[in-house]
């Protein structure tokens, strides 16, 4: 790696949680950070930190291509945003393309780990699927704006130097951005802390009744309002009694399934694996979590497992294999039911 990589690369993981929820797709969120390396490789014997520091210059790039992207696209979406709540057993519906969807992204390519406890908290609620889909109902200015004031905590001045404009101009879209979030229905969810035994014990509980098909034990633990959802289809359902009769589907049965942990949108996620035709486990969809009060509030289980498999990792096949690029009980998800 040259000298100039060597200064470029620490900012990746700050880029990229950027980018993320700038974009809506981990995959897309890549795209840009390496596409801002290169350009920023390719021209850095012409920056001058004396008109900026190394961070606002990349961020600076960083913005303008996430706003290039944005112009070419329609604003992404969780089931929630699509169409109104189905009912168990009025069939699935159709599947959307990839790119309506908000797309999970890792943690470990987007939180800074050696953050402290109080900024990481934060961050990770800023990565939760719930505030990016909010965030996308901004226009991608204003996006920005909200980014770098409210997440990033920068100061108008720095904001209003990175976009070229007035700190009138940044108040202004701050204002507007915060007003337009405060009319968008989030849904409900407690800062997800992984050292906390309250919410471990429920994701443990949550864990064993999946995997020993306790339908009962299972909708003891979903709160009344939950929501479940399973991109790329269209079709979700709000509700416990709902979700209790698509779990109690007999052509939904999970049996023999199993959540693996994983770390994804600073929310409790699995890989939910299913036994294959020569009894390996083969991943079927990756869940995150939402909490609230005490109970699980949204369940989404993403079904495109080839697409994120190179993204995430691949799960382990059994519970000996510690070889796959997983977290242990930092983070869970639930299954995907098929209803």
């Amino acid at each position: 790696m040259t000298s100039e990589g060597f200064r470029l690369e620490p900012f990746r993981a700050e880029l990229t949680g950027y980018c993320y929820r700038m974009l809506g797709s981990g995959f897309e969120a890549e795209d840009a950070v390496q596409e801002t390396l290169l350009r920023a490789w390719r021209s850095f014997d012409r920056y001058d930190e004396r008109r900026a520091s190394l961070r606002t210059w990349l961020y600076r790039i960083a913005t303008n291509i996430c706003l290039d992207m944005l112009r070419s696209t329609q604003r992404r979406a969780v089931a929630m945003d699509l169409r109104r709540a189905a009912h168990a057993g009025s069939g699935i519906g159709e599947s959307a393309p990839e790119r309506i969807w908000i797309q999970p992204i890792p943690d470990d390519l987007v939180l800074p780990m050696d953050s402290d406890p109080e900024g990481l908290a934060v961050q990770r609620e800023t990565i939760r699927l719930a505030f990016v889909a909010a965030l996308q109902h901004l226009p991608p200015r204003q996006r920005a704006v909200l980014i770098l004031r409210d997440v990033l905590c920068w100061k108008a001045e720095e904001v209003a130097h990175l976009l070229e404009t007035t700190t009138a101009s940044v108040t202004s879209a701050l204002q507007r951005a915060r007003a337009t979030l405060k009319t968008i229905d989030v849904m409900p969810g407690n800062p997800f802390l992984p050292s906390d035994p309250t919410q471990q014990e429920l994701l443990t509980r949550y864990c064993d009744a999946f995997e020993r098909h306790d339908i009962a034990a299972l909708i003891a633990l979903i709160h009344e309002d939950a929501t479940m959802s399973m991109p790329p289809l269209t079709w979700w359902l709000r509700g416990r009694d709902r979700i209790r009769q698509a779990l109690l589907d007999p052509n939904a049965s999970c049996q023999g399934a199993r959540l693996v942990p994983t770390a994804a949108n600073g929310s409790p996620a699995f890989w939910q694996t299913r036994p294959g035709p020569d009894g390996t486990d083969t991943p079927f969809g990756l869940v995150i979590l939402d909490v609230f009060e005490g109970l699980i509030s949204n369940i989404t289980t993403y079904l495109n497992t080839d697409r994120l498999i190179p993204l995430f990792g691949s799960p382990p096949h059994s519970p000996d294999d510690e070889t796959a690029s997983v977290t242990p009980m930092s983070s869970l998800t639930l299954p995907r039911v098929s209803p």
